[in-house]
């Protein structure tokens, strides 16, 4: 289904007009896809890989996204976030949030009755929102789309789970412009990969 989702938001994302990419932002990995010259293109990252682990790391003065906050976490547990997709737009009452609090390596502090992420940066200690750090995420789907065709973009096409509600949704959106992207649509993650499959995508 991942695949098929990415693809149909890629054709979306075509239709819609250019450049607009398509981003799958994934709990647990992320991709970007764009339609160039009537073909479909899952864009590779700076590893050649198709898809980037949705991780953030901080260590000493350096903000790590993607392979590279992976493969120091075990080194690192403490400032290295993953999983934010369950946390963006939710409360800190929230069942989940409580459950998944006591999880994470991390440190997950409550501010304005919402999940925040306590990490050390720099030396000080800072206190985050999930959309921050989706958006530390974007920014890297957005350079990573950047660089392969050569141009700036400002607009995406951004999947979400078909259980996200309104406040999800919302906060979704929000982190697209703290990334510096308009998210022109918000499309079920489901719902993409049905219209993708229809669309003989896979």
């Amino acid at each position: 289904m991942f695949s098929r989702t990415l693809l149909f938001v890629a054709l979306l994302a075509a239709v819609l007009c250019a450049p607009i990419i398509g981003i799958d932002l994934g709990t647990t990995y992320s991709c970007v896809a764009v339609s160039r010259n009537g073909q479909i293109e899952i864009i590779p990252n700076d590893q050649g890989n198709r898809i980037t682990p949705s991780y953030v790391a901080f260590r000493d003065d350096d903000r790590l996204v993607g392979d590279a906050a992976k493969n120091q976490a075990p080194m690192n547990p403490e400032n290295t976030i993953f999983d934010v997709k369950r946390l963006i737009g939710r409360k800190f009452s929230d069942t989940e949030v409580q459950r998944d609090a006591r999880l994470f390596p991390y440190t997950i502090v409550e501010k304005d009755g919402r999940p925040y992420i306590n990490a050390n940066v720099d030396g000080d200690h800072k206190v985050m929102s999930p959309e921050e750090v989706s958006a530390m995420i974007l920014v890297q789907m957005k350079k990573t789309a950047e660089e392969f065709l050569g141009e700036k973009i400002e607009q995406a096409v951004v999947t979400v789970p078909a259980y996200f509600n309104d406040a999800q949704r919302s906060a979704t959106k929000d982190a697209g412009r703290i990334a510096g992207l308009d998210v022109v649509r918000i499309i079920n993650e489901p719902t993409a990969a049905a219209l993708a499959y229809g669309f003989n995508l896979k």
